[in-house]
């Protein structure tokens, strides 16, 4: 694998941390507290992952300017941004939810949780938009 590889290896681990969100919400809906939790932590570690390579490819290879004009640049760089601030919340919010459902402090958890669940699950998705319209759509 080398640094060129590295975009798409972030986008497969920010669709995993999505699916695995997405599963673990489903569980938890089921009452099916053991499959939920390990949703979460294996989606926190997908995560985790991510971030690692994310730092690696951006330390070796610096910024990727959008090649894309018109009506598409405004609709990239929207999309951008609010990755951009929401990704920098996700994880605090991971965390403090995965601390207090791991100590029991369940009522504390589903509060934070309801905020943590849908940030998290758009910064995992619109990684993989912006992924996918960076170096498929317009080749950077």
């Amino acid at each position: 694998m080398t640094i060129g590889d590295l975009p798409a290896l972030n986008a497969v681990l920010n669709a995993t941390s999505a699916i695995l969100l997405l599963a673990g919400f489903r569980y938890i809906r089921r009452r099916e507290i053991s499959r939920h939790r390990a949703c979460m932590v294996t989606a926190f570690l997908v995560s985790i992952a991510f971030l690692a390579s994310y730092l690696v490819y951006h330390a070796q290879h610096g910024s990727t300017a959008f090649p894309g004009t018109g009506a598409m640049r405004p609709v990239y760089f929207t999309i951008l941004l609010t990755h951009v601030v929401l990704a920098a919340t996700v994880p605090v919010l991971a965390l403090i939810s995965l601390h207090r459902g791991v100590t029991a402090q369940y009522d504390r958890h589903r509060r934070i949780a309801r905020i943590t669940l849908p940030i998290w699950l758009y910064v995992s998705v619109t990684g993989v938009v912006i992924y996918v319209l960076l170096y498929q759509v317009y080749g950077a």
